[in-house]
């Protein structure tokens, strides 16, 4: 195990989505599911309790606690993408999977985790400062998912 991992908290689903993430994501994979050693408070002997994966190389560890804690936007996934291609592949697995659209770029999955899928080119535009920054920050305040057009479109002027 990693000295600094992300750990998520689940109702009852971390393995699951674990496995999905490691089917839309590269460099992602379970490495280990661990199941309760006896019962606890969410749970049975037997039922998975932790789950180990990574997600585009960051060390995770899925934990079913229970339906006590939900996720929100404080905490959040950032994926950049190379062009409108990977930006759509990642974007529609999560909301084509019971995920939900939100804006400037961000969608939740359907356990609640929050995704940035953020191509390069915003990043870039925004790096970059001044009049430039500013019209591809105003085109993607008006977008839910990045399109890469609109933003090398709004970085041109």
């Amino acid at each position: 195990m990693s000295k600094n991992t992300i750990c998520l908290w689940f109702d009852k689903d971390a393995e699951a989505a674990a496995r999905f993430y490691s089917e839309v994501f590269p460099d992602t994979r379970v490495t280990a599911v661990h199941r309760a050693p006896s019962d606890y408070p969410s749970g049975k002997e037997g039922d998975v309790l932790t789950v180990e994966f990574t997600v585009a190389g960051i060390p995770c560890l899925g934990l079913n606690g229970g339906p006590m804690f939900k996720h929100n936007e404080a905490f959040s996934f950032q994926i950049a993408t190379d062009d409108q291609e990977e930006t759509d592949r990642y974007w529609n697995a999560i909301v084509g999977n019971g995920g939900q659209e939100s804006a400037c770029g961000w969608c939740k999955d359907k356990w609640g985790i929050s995704w940035q899928i953020t191509p390069r080119v915003l990043t870039e535009a925004l790096a970059a400062g001044g009049a430039e920054a500013k019209r591809a920050f105003d085109a993607m305040m008006d977008m839910g998912k990045i399109d890469v057009a609109a933003i090398e479109a709004a970085r041109r002027g």
